[in-house]
């Protein structure tokens, strides 16, 4: 009888189970589908295309050239074009991993810290320039240091900081508007990965904290971070691999229109794409996106080594 009830049991449990494994699939193969469509698969179909001449899709006189995309990719004059691209997008990529803690972490503390009932107002208000496209951002940008009605260009020389309106197309200005202009379109993003890991910090471990008269930046470094590892490499992998993604701003700020500042790698494959060869800008992302992935699963697997 004991035998007949724990195997009931059992068969319940596994039917439940398989209930919501059923249910977790069906929820999930959307995405899953639209990630194999245009991602993974495009990816597989690119991979003969580096061992080959291939121009465009159009070109019907394919011919096998082995490693020669890859060796061109590091002899000029290719080289020139796809260092001053890397060293952009490798500048971009850390200072916008900067606007993730500056901003997202910030807001994430004090929408944490502080109590009130216009919270939910505050979060759609911060998370609302995530809605403008990455061209509308980049236009912004531009318009805001227009040299002659730029709101930035005639604040600044209205007080005296500037003398000369400052130029959207040169490298200073490109380097730092961008990654701030970023990190305020993700802020809400950003605000949303850290708040999540915040408020997963156990209660008690909170209150045990405040009666050993810990500090709040004793809290910030010895429970607040250690405790939220995985929003800090969610936050991370998605800089990361965004960064070297980015492209509608570049096309905003005119990456194809005479602004070489803003010709990061995504911008330089495009053009190489379609204005050269596709064998040699599918190879060159691959020589680029390969180490990314690599970190990027390599951060994963860090995290899940964590104890927090």
């Amino acid at each position: 009888m004991i035998w007949e009830e724990t195997i009931l049991v059992g068969w319940k449990l596994g039917e439940k189970r398989s209930k919501e494994v059923f249910w977790e699939a069906l929820f999930v193969f959307p995405q899953l589908l639209f990630f194999v469509t245009f991602t993974i698969l495009p990816f597989i179909i690119a991979i003969p295309i580096i061992f080959t001449d291939r121009s465009d899709f159009l070109d019907q006189t394919v011919k096998f050239v082995g490693m020669k995309n890859l060796v061109m990719i590091f002899s000029e004059p290719f080289f020139s074009d796809f260092w001053e691209a890397l060293k952009r997008t490798v500048n971009f990529t850390i200072l916008n991993y900067l606007m993730i803690y500056i901003i997202g972490l910030s807001l994430a503390l004090i929408m944490f810290e502080y109590t009130t009932k216009l919270k939910r107002f505050f979060f759609t208000i911060i998370y609302m320039p995530y809605m403008i496209s990455g061209i509308g951002a980049g236009m912004l940008l531009t318009m805001l240091f227009s040299k002659d009605s730029g709101n930035i260009n005639l604040l600044l020389t209205t007080f005296g900081i500037i003398s000369e309106p400052l130029d959207i197309q040169t490298k200073g200005v490109v380097r730092y508007a961008l990654p701030f202009i970023t990190g305020w379109r993700y802020a809400g993003v950003n605000l949303a990965f850290f708040l999540n890991g915040l408020l997963s910090i156990p209660h008690d471990t909170l209150e045990a904290s405040v009666l050993d008269g810990a500090n709040y930046f004793k809290k910030l470094i010895h429970i607040y971070l250690p405790q939220i590892i995985p929003s800090i490499v969610m936050a991370s992998v998605t800089c990361l691999i965004g960064s070297f993604n980015m492209i509608d701003e570049l096309f905003g700020l005119g990456a194809t229109y005479g602004n070489q500042n803003a010709v990061f790698l995504s911008v330089l494959a495009f053009q190489k794409g379609f204005q050269g060869s596709m064998a040699q800008s599918v190879a060159m992302m691959l020589v680029v996106y390969t180490p990314l992935i690599i970190v990027a699963f390599l951060l994963i697997q860090w995290q899940k080594t964590q104890q927090y």
